[in-house]
């Protein structure tokens, strides 16, 4: 069964600009209060097969995740959740479609996966992401013009 959640914002970048601020997981914390750290792990600029590994927090708990990244520049970016966790992301990504050359239309989806006990929380970290796409989606929109 598929637990999928996703977002849409429209930001006031050229596409290639939000490409690059999204392609870099390290921004991840400017926009995302999930993210207590994160950082590079594969040497060499990011691109195809770079792995980013974080610390989050989740309803009070911290957990260590890995996440490797694929592109289609300049339109799509996805990572696939390379850690073991109760609750995983098998597979998410952003969107991008060029609506002008300053504007940029992104959409964020992530599918959620549990494991063990996660399978006991899904429905719990389903709902409360759905309920905070938009406003990540806001996040996403306010970092990517702040850079």
């Amino acid at each position: 069964m598929a637990h999928e959640f996703s977002g849409s914002a429209v930001i006031d970048r050229p596409i290639n600009e939000v490409f690059a601020f999204l392609g870099d997981g390290t921004n991840d914390p400017k926009f995302s209060p999930r993210v207590q750290q994160i950082q590079q792990t594969t040497e060499g600029p990011v691109g195809v097969g770079t792995v980013f590994e974080s610390k989050v927090k989740d309803a009070g708990m911290t957990t260590s995740r890995r996440f490797e990244l694929t592109f289609e520049a300049p339109t799509k970016i996805r990572w696939a959740e390379r850690s073991k966790n109760m609750v995983t992301v098998p597979e998410g990504g952003y969107d991008l479609e060029a609506l002008s050359d300053t504007q940029t239309k992104v959409t964020i989806h992530n599918e959620l996966e549990a494991h063990g006990f996660g399978k006991l929380i899904i429905g719990f970290a389903l709902r409360a992401a759905i309920k905070d796409a938009p406003r990540l989606a806001q996040r996403i929109k306010s970092a990517v013009e702040a850079a």
